[in-house]
């Protein structure tokens, strides 16, 4: 499912929505800048006898054509997102292996959240980011809102390590920290209908569904498929999603302005209500 626009104006300009956009976009811009052709090597060694695991974008076909030794090839770019990515082991270790990051090792939690592997994930990201930012921006204030999606996308990037602290894989994309947007979108507003577009079969349909089935229904399925997961690393990072979906409902509620009143607690005491005259 895809959604396209919410039903719930926000009344504002998003521009730290905006501003985040165009720095994530940016940043993929800037990556593609380094080469996918030309190739340098990294100490295969110094990664498998730190972590005793696969040494980071090794490839066993480039390797037998062009490694030697512990020396492995990786493309430019590959390097430039080692560097910047998330690495579980380096993070838990505190050991920075080349290619070292020009910062303590614990700030890639921070610039991971920039960076993207292709274009339908930038893409898929930011669209998430567009359609719902705007009403939390809305909700929280400018700059609040950056604090919450910094620590939405901090909390997402800690529970993925956490489960998978031993990993080499660079964790690299902002769908943590927009997890924890959509998150809090479900708490203040699970009523607002979403235009969305809907695949059955052969033919794609648009239907407004409620935030509360829309995003309910993208947490299971994130959480069902990190469960499948937990047997090996794969590529998608499931319980960052899960975990900043999580943190995200929990921020919004000393991060919110005073006057709004989260639609769940809305519900919750229209029930209460309810049954207490009942």
């Amino acid at each position: 499912m895809i959604p396209l626009r919410d039903g719930r104006p926000s009344g504002i300009v998003p521009y730290v929505t905006i501003a985040l956009i165009a720095l994530n976009v940016v940043a993929f811009l800037y990556t593609l800048s380094y080469s996918d052709r030309v190739l340098v090597f990294l100490d295969r060694c110094a990664w498998e006898g730190a972590f005793g695991g696969p040494a980071p974008g090794f490839d066993s076909s480039l390797y037998r054509r062009f490694g030697r030794g512990c020396q492995y090839p990786v493309t430019e770019r590959d390097e430039f997102v080692i560097r910047y990515g998330l690495v579980a082991a380096e993070f838990w270790s505190g050991l920075d292996l080349p290619p070292y990051a020009p910062f303590p090792i614990w700030l890639t939690l921070l610039t991971s959240m920039f960076l993207h592997g292709g274009w339908l994930h930038l893409l898929g990201n930011m669209l998430y980011l567009w359609v719902f930012g705007d009403n939390i921006e809305a909700a929280l204030g400018r700059w609040k809102f950056l604090l919450f999606y910094l620590l939405a996308g901090v909390g997402a990037a800690l529970l993925q390590v956490a489960v998978f602290p031993r990993t080499t894989v660079p964790m690299v994309g902002a769908s943590g920290a927009i997890a924890g947007v959509l998150g809090a979108y479900l708490v203040l507003y699970p009523w607002s209908r979403v235009l969305t577009v809907v695949p059955l079969f052969f033919f794609l349909h648009l239907v407004e569904i409620p935030a509360l089935v829309l995003l309910g229904l993208w947490f299971l399925v994130q959480f069902f498929l990190g469960i499948v997961d937990l047997g090996g690393m794969g590529g998608v990072a499931w319980f960052a999603h899960i975990g900043g979906f999580l943190a995200g409902m929990a921020l919004v509620f000393p991060l919110k302005r005073r006057e709004v009143v989260p639609g769940l607690v809305s519900w919750w005491r229209w029930r209460r209500n309810r049954r207490y005259w009942g």
